[in-house]
Formats: structure tokens, C-alpha cells, sequence
């Protein structure tokens, strides 16, 4: 009788942030993965090669129709995980992961949040959001030790 393999949902936002979650791909083969972002011109022809869904864009500098945005994506978001039914949430984070990181804990599955390159000095709200539920918090800069101590100092993932 052969294992099952772990079924892995990796989400984040377009962009940098999305870069650095495909720096993962060596783990696509490891696991049954899923992917999850933001839907743009790029990331819609990523479908042809990856099993994945897409959530609204919004940017958080127009709060109006962000908070519409962002409450229609929770919702797909709950939708996304009941269907793929993921043991593991993988997340380079920013707005379009938290619920799904939630979503994840309430379902009794692991958390595994990696904070942002681009954050050397001050934690991303995301994080901040993430850090108290995650199963493991991984920071790619040792200076963010001091915001996240129970995080693990990982490296760079370029």
C-alpha cells in the first residue's frame, strides 16, 4: 500500500511576493501542490503548467473597494481550502494569505509563513497577522529575529 503524499496549498500575492513562492517549486514534485494568487495577465497563463485558483486583485490603497475585495476573497478563500482540502498552508504572504492561513488554522492544519525579503528591519502586517497562529515562521533576514523571536532564521530563498 503506497503512502498518501501531503497535499501542500501555497498562496501568496502577485509580484514580488509570488517570485519568492515559486522559489519553491523543487517542493511542487515532493508534495500535491496547489497554488493560489492574485489573477493578472501574467499569473493567468501560469494555469497552463500549475493546478491553481485565483483571487481578486486589490490593492490596499483604495480602501473602499479594497474592503469589498478583500471580504469576496475570505469567502473564495474558504471555498478554495474546502475543496483542495490542504494539510499544509505555505504563504510568502501579504493581504490575499491571511484568511487562508486562518482558514487553515481553523481546520487544524499546519501554517508555514515566510517573511518577505524585502523586510530587513520591520515586520509586513501580514506577518504580524500570521506570526501568533504559524506552525512555523521562517524570516529571511537574521535582524528580524527581534520582531519575530520564535521565527527561524532560514536564509535567503533566491
Amino acid at each position: 500500500m503506497s503512502k498518501k503524499r501531503k497535499k501542500v496549498l501555497f498562496i501568496s500575492s502577485v509580484g514580488g511576493h509570488l517570485t519568492q513562492l515559486m522559489q519553491l517549486k523543487p517542493l511542487f514534485e515532493k508534495y500535491d501542490y496547489y497554488l493560489v494568487t492574485e489573477k493578472t495577465e501574467v499569473t493567468a497563463a501560469m494555469k497552463k503548467k500549475h493546478p491553481m485558483s485565483f483571487l481578486v486583485y486589490g490593492a490596499r490603497n483604495y480602501p473602499i473597494s479594497y474592503l469589498f475585495k478583500f471580504s469576496f476573497n475570505c469567502f473564495k478563500s474558504l471555498g478554495i481550502f474546502l475543496k483542495e482540502r490542504p494539510d499544509v498552508v505555505v504563504t510568502t504572504g501579504v493581504h490575499t494569505a491571511v484568511p487562508m492561513c486562518y482558514i487553515a488554522k481553523l481546520f487544524r492544519k499546519k501554517v508555514v509563513f515566510i517573511e518577505s525579503f524585502a523586510k530587513t528591519s520591520s515586520p509586513t502586517l501580514s506577518g504580524k497577522l500570521v506570526y501568533p497562529i504559524a506552525d512555523l515562521f521562517i524570516v529571511q533576514w537574521e535582524t528580524m529575529l527581534e520582531h519575530y523571536p520564535k521565527a527561524i532564521h532560514g536564509g535567503s530563498i533566491y
